[in-house]
């Protein structure tokens, strides 16, 4: 896997934050066994256009110990709702361009219906609980948008954090 910044391991699970792009297929192969009969990869992309604002560029930053303590809580709520799944979340820090993958999820699980609730599980609680934050640079301005749900922002600057 590429070089993370941190990263935490189980037999099951893998979860990183790290600045580099993340490489898919090393993830796939992690989650992938002969108990797996499906696999799903979800790619959170950066997207050009949000709310009628032509994005530059974004830039991510994680409180990276708790981001990961919490990272592994949702693979472990994923292997509690569906059993035999196993779990990998990437997510990227520092500056990404426009099409650049931000979070790759990669969950391997028995049957297919497992497979799709767990990654959409995972995305839907990283929003929710892992202190990851994100500044949008628009052709006209900035801002730190706050936690992943958009539901903080910080028009003052980026959000208080120990590195």
């Amino acid at each position: 896997m590429t070089d993370p910044l941190d990263s935490i391991v189980t037999e099951w699970g893998y979860y990183a934050i790290q600045s580099a792009p993340i490489e898919i297929p090393p993830l796939q192969e992690f989650v992938t066994s002969s108990e797996m009969g499906a696999l799903t990869l979800f790619i959170g992309t950066v997207r050009e256009w949000t709310g009628g604002k032509r994005t530059l560029y974004l830039e991510y930053q994680a409180y990276i110990p708790m981001a990961l303590k919490k990272m592994k809580e949702i693979g472990e709520e994923i292997r509690g709702n569906w059993p035999g799944s196993r779990v990998a979340i990437v997510h990227r820090v520092g500056s990404l361009q426009i099409g650049e993958a931000a979070v790759v999820i990669a969950v391997g699980s028995p049957h297919r219906d497992a497979a799709f609730l767990g990654s959409r599980h995972a995305i839907e609680r990283i929003k929710a609980m892992v202190p990851i934050w994100k500044k949008e640079i628009w052709e006209d301005g900035q801002e730190w948008i706050g936690d992943q749900r958009e539901i903080t922002s910080y028009p003052e600057g980026r959000p208080d954090i120990d590195e």
